[in-house]
């Protein structure tokens, strides 16, 4: 039987796990979505064409392969139309391919509107969320009041679960004119995609339990990254879903012995979007070298990202609760030509040296990183597709990662592009 992996971002999101998904997945039979919502992006480029995916898996751009989203995902029906026809397209044929999950909560417009309602009341404290309506989504399916696919197929119901929307949301929605507030407007356009939905729909559980015990090979996608885990991660200024490992079992329903080995996807520098502690963040010339090179721009938002150096204790911390077997490193690229480049190997707080996060992750905003100093390479890694052909300063800087965290290195990505990889 083919090893079935998850594959889980280790830092704030935005490591490149939608190329590493993209990759892997030509080894696999079937590849599912388990948490998270068109807030992710993942960028793929394949023959100088690029492809950015908010909710399909990114396995289907590889022809014939079996992609799922299932119910730990919120999603957006409207956002879906809108990449299926981009897909349709591009000339990919996504029919008798793509399987939702009859139990995935929908995002719809008053949680985009409750969003940013919520997000302007909070000021100065604002969590710095896309506005893409994740968050309330994921309030209501917690509260049991979320609409979910399923509820598409039947249209009186439909109706009265919007109906009690009006209630619960009342703040939100009575009296404004913005016409994401317009519940009967809603649900007019949801009935209106029931016929899009209807050959899409699978028990999605039940098919990846059939499919495992056929042998087939299964890929588990995550979106976001461990350190916005909503439990695990630098809570109140995370995500709205478990993005570890623990979010592919809840979120497609399958059971610990259907995953065989936990990747882990790490930007060989670190990155953050939005609010919260950061604590290797450069504010100096670097950091806008490393977002420069690196094209660190929202993929979902264009938002910037703020940009520093790689942070060993958060990802120690990401190794542990995940059980991260082997490690993905992406744009390593955009290390080059600096004449050193450093490595966060401890904080200090309160004149105490921590070579793990404090337990209180709030305190994540008051640690000063304790830095170890390696030296840079000048040679291009750029389309390398050799650990050999690497600089020795390169390989060095990799090795000393891989050891500090006590695990392999699976894959190097050295560009954009899907051929230019190290596969290790």
């Amino acid at each position: 039987m083919g090893k079935n992996k998850v594959v889980i971002g280790c830092q704030w999101g935005d490591e490149g796990k939608g190329k590493i998904v993209d990759l892997l997945a030509a080894d696999a039979d079937i590849i599912a979505r388990f948490q998270g919502g068109a807030n992710a992006g993942h960028t793929i480029i394949v023959d100088d064409k690029k492809y950015v995916l908010h909710l399909i898996p990114s396995g289907i751009i590889h022809p014939g392969k079996i992609c799922c989203i299932g119910n730990g995902v919120v999603l957006d029906p409207f956002g879906l139309r809108e990449e299926l026809d981009v897909l349709a397209g591009q000339g990919i044929d996504y029919r008798g391919r793509l399987w939702i999950s009859p139990a995935t909560n929908l995002v719809l417009p008053y949680h985009k509107l409750i969003d940013a309602v919520q997000e302007k009341n909070r000021g100065t404290g604002s969590l710095g969320t896309t506005k893409r309506g994740i968050g309330p989504a994921y309030v209501d399916k917690v509260a049991r009041q979320g609409i979910r696919v399923v509820d598409l197929f039947s249209p009186d119901r439909l109706r009265r679960r919007l109906d009690y929307q009006r209630v619960v949301k009342e703040q939100y929605l009575a009296g404004s004119n913005d016409e994401r507030s317009d519940l009967d407007r809603t649900c007019e356009e949801l009935l209106g995609l029931v016929e899009l939905f209807r050959p899409l729909v699978t028990d999605v559980s039940r098919m990846l339990h059939q499919a495992h015990a056929e042998g087939k090979t299964i890929l588990y996608e995550g979106a976001q990254g461990s350190m916005l885990d909503v439990d695990l991660g630098t809570y109140p200024f995370a995500t709205s879903s478990n993005t570890t490992v623990g979010g592919a079992l809840t979120g497609l329903g399958i059971g610990l012995k259907m995953i065989d080995e936990v990747v882990g996807v790490i930007k060989a520098y670190a990155t953050r979007v939005g609010a919260g502690p950061f604590p290797t963040e450069l504010v100096d010339d670097t950091g806008e070298r490393l977002r420069a090179e690196g094209d660190e721009y929202g993929a979902t938002t264009g938002r910037p990202r703020r940009c520093g150096w790689l942070d060993l204790v958060a990802l120690r911390h990401v190794v542990r609760i995940n059980g991260v077997d082997s490690i993905a490193i992406t744009k390593l690229d955009v290390l080059d030509g600096l004449d050193e480049v450093k490595v966060c190997t401890a904080y200090e707080l309160d004149g105490q040296r921590l070579p793990e996060v404090p337990l209180d992750l709030a305190q994540l905003g008051h640690v000063r990183p304790v830095y170890e100093t390696l030296p840079g390479w000048k040679a291009d890694s750029t389309g390398q597709t050799s650990f050999g052909s690497l600089a020795g300063n390169a390989r060095k800087y990799l090795n000393f990662v891989a050891h500090d965290l006590n695990v392999d290195i699976c894959v190097v990505s050295t560009g954009a592009k899907r051929q230019e990889t190290i596969m290790m």
